[in-house]
């Protein structure tokens, strides 16, 4: 009678494994490597085609007025004998200021709201990186994101008034000056709707809080503006309501720091409300910070 083969005691085989001995990214590099990847998410790119529909689709929005201001430059330059561009550059924000927030929506819970659900964080400060950098990270690259899809647009309007041949030298001074703005409205804007997103890791829930905090807030505001300053006569107390609004508080920033038109019924009232429009601007870029890093310290691993 036969017997079963008996196995024999297992043997490990070297193949020659090596540790690595190359250099060692750090932190600045691993949070670099943090920043890019999360700019190439909010626009979609490196993902699913449909997760790129939204993204490209506002580009697309952003871009439309842009380029029929540029024409409408042209053409009325040459036939109609304008003299300056139909939509000053400061004011581009406020007039697409829907699309901003459907972008920022969609954007800020892309960036922060997946790791929360798919509990990543451990993975990444697996590496040498600190809660505080991942933040920086994140609320940089949307912040670099907000700031492309505004200061695109602003370029073509800006080469379509030069076509049009207004004054060269006074058209690049309120590129500036909108570009300037385009960097104050993308940090307040991506500070606030990260602070949000970084509360749930459900990204509807993100989305609609985003756009009723941007859009609430905005109709609340620019409508308080209109009846304190048209019914009620009192044009001061409505440039102070700028105030409570993010998109009022960095017009009424540009309408101080470059004399430009408000969007809304009033802007700061005097100079000294504009600097408290900007120092109020830059707490509340400070503050989101301080409480996003708050937010990931009490994040579990």
């Amino acid at each position: 009678m036969s017997t079963p083969d008996v196995q024999g005691p297992g043997v490990i085989h070297d193949i020659g494994y090596r540790g690595y001995t190359g250099p060692r990214l750090e932190r600045r590099a691993i949070a670099f490597g943090l920043f890019t990847h999360t700019l190439r998410g909010v626009y979609g790119l490196g993902r699913a085609a449909r997760s790129k529909v939204v993204p490209f689709g506002m580009v697309a929005v952003m871009l439309l007025p842009a380029v029929i201001l540029a024409a409408v430059a042209v053409v009325g330059a040459g036939q109609a004998g304008l003299t300056e561009p139909p939509l000053p550059y400061t004011r581009f924000a406020m007039v697409t200021q829907g699309a901003l927030a459907i972008f920022l929506a969609v954007a800020a819970p892309q960036a922060v709201s997946l790791d929360l659900r798919f509990h990543s964080l451990p993975l990444y400060l697996s590496r040498p990186l600190e809660r505080s950098d991942y933040v920086r990270a994140k609320l940089g690259a949307l912040t670099v994101a907000v700031f492309l899809l505004l200061a695109v647009p602003l370029l073509v309007m800006y080469l379509g008034n030069l076509a049009a041949e207004f004054d060269a030298g006074e058209q690049t001074a309120q590129l500036l000056q909108a570009l300037v703005g385009a960097a104050l409205f993308a940090a307040v804007l991506s500070s606030v709707s990260l602070v949000i997103a970084s509360l749930t890791g459900r990204r509807g829930f993100g989305i609609a809080g985003i756009i009723t905090v941007l859009t609430l807030s905005y109709a609340i505001v620019s409508a308080l503006q209109g009846f304190v300053g048209f019914e009620a006569d009192d044009m001061t107390t409505a440039g102070w309501l700028g105030l409570f609004s993010p998109m009022t508080l960095v017009d009424g920033v540009q309408v101080w720091a470059f004399g430009a038109e408000p969007s809304t019924a009033a802007g700061p009232p005097s100079d000294t409300a504009g600097v408290v429009f900007l120092v109020v601007a830059l707490l509340v870029v400070a503050a989101c910070y301080a409480l996003l890093v708050r937010r990931y310290r009490k994040v579990r691993l």
